[in-house]
């Protein structure tokens, strides 16, 4: 019996004195391998806009140049501010993504509001046009909205790029403001009744200021939908100065010349006012994307 002891106390001894890791915490060798992939993944995400901020202030003839900017310029935002159309670019892009963000909002959030509270008629053949829409690459689209843009004379006029855009973010950000809009009980629209609101009135009064999450995704995305679109803005406005900063972008480069630096220097002045909005509305994102994936 002794003898049996002292052969299985060293083993018995041994798997007491490992450590039992707690369940969903990563070994030493696991946190640094993941790190690393965290890291390399930052890394080449961050890299493209870097360089072309870098390009940016690159006179023309290094905008190949591999080394960090060696003759640092600010000619080629001069350049584009001064020399081009950007300017009136940038006024058509701020009307039309304006209008577009406002009315898009609006419609987005009604729509889902009435599709999440009330049961009517044709219900369920709109929630599947909602969807259906989606479906649609831009490609096929780009010749029916032009012959319909054409023959009600939009063609070359912001309403008509308002309108497509519209078509484009509005059955998406109706979607997720109906599963943000599930989220909110009920009962707050059962009171508002008892108080004699309208069903506008609840919406309007009790419901939207809950919604702000939801309200600030779907106006960033509305926004990003027409601030960096090309293909429709290309095919429907012809013209320099009627085109929007996303199409103008396309008159620096061409099949006979390519102006690279005057290219990145735009695009760099075009992503700013996007990362304004994005800081704007960061906070909200998380939540308001994360919409509707569960229920109170």
């Amino acid at each position: 019996m002794v003898s049996t002891h002292t052969q299985t106390s060293p083993a018995r001894e041994a798997r007491e004195a490992r450590k039992v890791r707690p369940r969903g915490e990563r070994s030493p060798l696991a946190s640094v391998g993941l790190h690393l992939t965290l890291l390399v993944a930052t890394l080449v995400a961050v890299f493209p806009p870097l360089w072309l901020v870098i390009t940016s202030f690159k006179p023309k003839t290094d905008a190949f140049d591999t080394s960090v900017v060696k003759n640092f310029t600010f000619g080629n935002y001069s350049h584009v501010l001064a020399d081009t159309q950007f300017l009136a670019w940038l006024g058509n892009s701020l009307i039309v993504v304006g209008i577009t963000t406002v009315i898009g909002v609006f419609i987005s959030a009604t729509t889902g509001y009435a599709v999440s509270r009330f049961r009517f008629p044709g219900l369920r053949p709109l929630m599947w046009l909602l969807l259906i829409t989606q479906m649609f690459p831009v490609a096929v689209l780009i010749v029916p909205l032009y012959n319909l843009l054409a023959s009600l004379g939009m063609l070359n006029q912001p309403v008509g790029l308002v309108i497509t855009y519209l078509t484009v973010a509005v059955p998406f950000c109706a979607w997720m403001m109906k599963g943000y809009f599930d989220g909110i009980p009920a009962e707050i629209d059962e009171a508002g009744r008892v108080d004699g609101l309208t069903p506008f009135g609840t919406f309007w009064r009790l419901i939207m200021p809950l919604a702000k999450p939801g309200l600030a995704v779907t106006a960033f995305y509305t926004f990003i939908t027409g601030w960096g679109e090309v293909a429709y803005a290309s095919a429907f406005m012809t013209g320099e100065e009627n085109l929007t900063l996303a199409g103008g972008l396309q008159t620096f480069v061409n099949q006979y010349t390519a102006d690279w630096g005057s290219l990145t220097a735009a695009a760099v002045l075009i992503a700013a006012p996007a990362a304004v909005v994005f800081g704007l509305v960061q906070r909200h994102l998380v939540s308001g994307l994360t919409a509707g994936a569960t229920k109170s």
